[in-house]
């Protein structure tokens, strides 16, 4: 009798990057199972089309990356509570008909800063740089931390501010202060972390931040992943630590794995290949 394989995708554009098909085919290895994990570009302006063909070739989920999230979470039928609150899905789960809606984002990130990094977030001050989907899709799992300030900054500070507004409630429930604070009034404050949600590491361009705002034992984190950015290149001409968002990539994937099968991958033998190679 022939094992029935269970099929998985990662939908994005661009995609060709994409590390999740070495990533989840790692997991799948470490847990037994046999499975198939593709990467799958969508149009633009096809992604609801994309997912219901291939909910009728019978894929069992997918991960979403850019630029769909927002796009998948209008798309899913229902949501896990990160989802709600973010407003964004990165993980699709084809179960009976319905399509349920994930975000393992914030959770893949507080695991990484935690069991890889070892920064124990409780009590710590965070600053948050950007504005824009990758931020918001953060929030509410360092806000469970416990931390005691979180601040959030942006070029656009109306954008912080508005977010500010959405999370406070939440904030409040887990006794955190949460901040809003222009970039040029940066310098004079201390972070424990310092984590870059903006865009520009893509473009190799340069935050506009005080080299002032690094101070020697505070971590700078850039989510990107793959090269040294400017930003952690300047964190570390301050003497602060830093990290790109490798293990971040591969927690969030670890997330969604469990959520398809239930079982919870080991994740550093994947992180220490992926950055050796």
């Amino acid at each position: 009798m022939t094992e029935y394989k269970k099929h998985f995708a990662v939908i994005g554009n661009p995609i060709h990057h994409s590390l999740s098909p070495q990533i989840h085919a790692a997991f799948a290895k470490e847990a037994g199972l046999h499975i198939a994990y593709e990467a799958i570009l969508s149009p633009l302006d096809a992604f609801k089309k994309t997912i219901n063909k291939l909910i009728e070739q019978k894929l069992s989920g997918a991960n979403i990356t850019l630029p769909f999230k927002k796009e998948a979470y209008e798309l899913a039928s229902s949501h896990s509570n990160h989802a709600k609150i973010a407003e964004a899905v990165n993980t699709f789960e084809f179960k009976e008909g319905e399509i349920i809606g994930h975000n393992t984002d914030g959770m893949g990130l507080v695991r990484d800063l935690e069991q890889n990094l070892d920064i124990d977030l409780k009590n710590k001050k965070i600053l948050l740089i950007g504005a824009g989907g990758a931020a918001e899709g953060v929030i509410y799992s360092i806000l469970e931390k416990k931390l005691k300030e979180l601040t959030l900054t942006n070029r656009t500070i109306e954008k912080s501010i508005k977010i500010k507004n959405k999370m406070n409630e939440y904030a409040e429930s887990f006794d955190v202060s949460l901040n809003v604070i222009e970039t040029a009034k940066l310098s004079h404050q201390y972070f424990d972390v310092i984590i870059n949600a903006t865009s520009v590491s893509l473009n190799d361009a340069n935050l506009d931040v005080d080299d002032k705002v690094f101070h020697e034992g505070s971590l700078a984190y850039d989510m990107m992943y793959g090269k040294e950015t400017n930003f952690i290149k300047q964190a570390k001409s301050q003497a602060s630590k830093a990290s790109d968002g490798l293990g971040m990539l591969v927690e969030q994937a670890a997330e969604a794995f469990y959520i398809w099968h239930h079982i919870k991958p080991q994740t550093k033998t994947v992180i220490d290949h992926l950055r050796k190679n």
